[in-house]
């Protein structure tokens, strides 16, 4: 017989059933943009190992502009007059839709290897303990202004895991996350109606039991622990309406439904990380265009991932974090290698770009409505301390923000205008309708300064 325990975590629901509540209160009913009648999608994508601010400077920068850039001095120049990095050169024919943005900095994140839900949230993560998570992350925050069937979906290739596990986003302060740690698992979950409403049908079964008193009772669990619990049993009527809705439009999201290869039963052990990659982007692609969710986070790798089938590297099993200390693999530069896997990274964005471009959406596309932030959980290296937090964005014409087809290099910290990764999170919050006075810690360097930190970025709200 299946347990309270053992159900909530084979469904997941034990380290992430209260993400779905906020999302489920407004089932199906996505408020759409007053412009274009259609909601805003968002996809976070995690690295690690840092992005080092010279390898996202253009190579056709003028001497002025090298200097500035060097210097960290504020420049910004359009993107359509110059040549990209060579890691980003896939996206050449999308750079009207691209943003380089350099500058910001992430004091109040966790840095050095890992920032765990730090770099979402804009806290310090003390090493990923439950109670450091301070606030609900930003992913979740803009999952709230466009609810969805899933709200938010978490998927992640971290060393060793498969199945659903624990993630870094936060749905609510002091509680973390699940996520979909391999192809197959994210598919099966996200389209359970379609492959198996069987199983979803009994998930509802025992959903009921669980929300009863009995339920709670027969767990045994005391305490605070049973108080969380009871925060999760109370999400579990908007879990099982949405399962309901789900099987009646089961048909409907057949479509949607995305092939991938045998190579990914069992967690995927048969299949090499770029194969990997490519059918998680395929499963996060296919929950876009179904409506299942309208904003992703994506950990593409982590310190322990390891990285096997990358070309230039096809007999190696490659260690990022060794990488990171310039070790070389196969004799090929550790900075080539490491390029190389920025490159299998840009070719997932690249995916998800065309793929939305190619899918209609009222007098335009998909991606219209869509931004694709690509950026490196710890900073600015592989022991990154937070003076630089790059990103690379992806905004469709839709976009509420003045940003695409630029580089754009801000203030450097600890002078005038400097902004941080919660100024950025702030524009992007206030911009999509959540009037929030500033997201995140402040910076205690720029505190001490009396430098102005509050707010949006002004000149980025279109």
């Amino acid at each position: 017989m299946t347990n309270r325990r053992e159900f909530l975590k084979r469904s997941g629901l034990g380290v992430g059933a209260m993400a779905l509540l906020p999302s489920f209160n407004q089932l199906f009913a996505a408020p759409a943009s007053v412009a274009t009648g259609f909601p805003k999608r968002f996809i976070f994508i995690r690295k690690s190992s840092g992005i080092r601010p010279l390898e996202l400077a253009l190579p056709s920068f003028s001497n002025k502009d090298r200097d500035l850039d060097a210097n960290k001095q504020p420049i910004e120049v359009d993107l359509d007059k110059h040549d990209l990095p060579t890691w980003l050169q896939g996206l050449a024919d999308h750079k009207e839709n691209m943003t380089i943005l350099q500058g910001l900095s992430a004091k109040m994140s966790e840095n050095v290897h890992y920032s765990f839900s730090s770099v979402m949230g804009c806290f310090k993560s003390n090493r990923n303990t439950l109670s450091s998570i301070k606030r609900t992350t930003v992913d979740f925050e803009l999952a709230k202004l466009f609810p969805s069937p899933f709200g938010h979906v978490e998927l992640s290739f971290a060393a060793g895991r498969t199945g659903i596990v624990s993630g870094y986003s936060a749905p609510a302060p002091q509680t973390r996350n699940y996520c979909y740690a391999d192809p197959e698992t994210a598919r099966n979950e996200l389209f359970k109606s379609v492959l198996n409403p069987e199983a979803v049908n009994s998930d509802n079964d025992m959903l009921s039991f669980l929300q009863s008193r009995e339920g709670l009772a027969a767990s045994g669990i005391a305490g605070h622990e049973k108080r969380r619990q009871q925060m999760q049993v109370d999400s579990i009527e908007s879990i099982r309406e949405r399962n309901k809705k789900l099987i009646g439009l089961s048909g409907s999201l057949a479509k949607f439904l995305p092939e991938i290869s045998p190579a990914h039963a069992n967690g995927g052990e048969n299949a090499t990380t770029p194969e990997k990659q490519a059918a998680m982007t395929d499963v996060l692609v296919a929950a876009l265009r179904a409506g299942l969710s309208n904003v992703v986070t994506y950990t593409i790798d982590d310190l322990g991932t390891p990285i096997t089938g990358l070309p230039g590297n096809e007999t190696d099993r490659i260690g990022i974090h060794p990488l990171g200390h310039d070790e070389s693999f196969g004799g090929v530069p550790a900075w080539k290698t490491r390029e190389q896997i920025r490159i299998s990274h840009m070719k997932q964005v690249k995916t998800i770009v065309e793929k939305l471009k190619a899918t209609p959406e009222g007098n335009g596309t998909m991606f219209d409505n869509t931004m694709v932030m690509y950026f490196p959980e710890n900073g600015e290296t592989h022991h990154g301390i937070g003076l630089e937090a790059p990103f690379v964005i992806m905004s469709g014409r839709n976009c509420a923000l003045d940003i695409a087809g630029r580089y754009i290099r801000l203030p450097i910290l600890g002078v005038e205008g400097h902004k941080t990764l919660g100024n950025w999170y702030t524009t992007l919050l206030n911009a999509h309708g959540n009037p929030i006075k500033h997201y995140g810690d402040l910076d205690l360097e720029m505190s001490r300064k009396k430098l102005d930190q509050m707010g949006a970025i002004k000149h980025f709200v279109a």
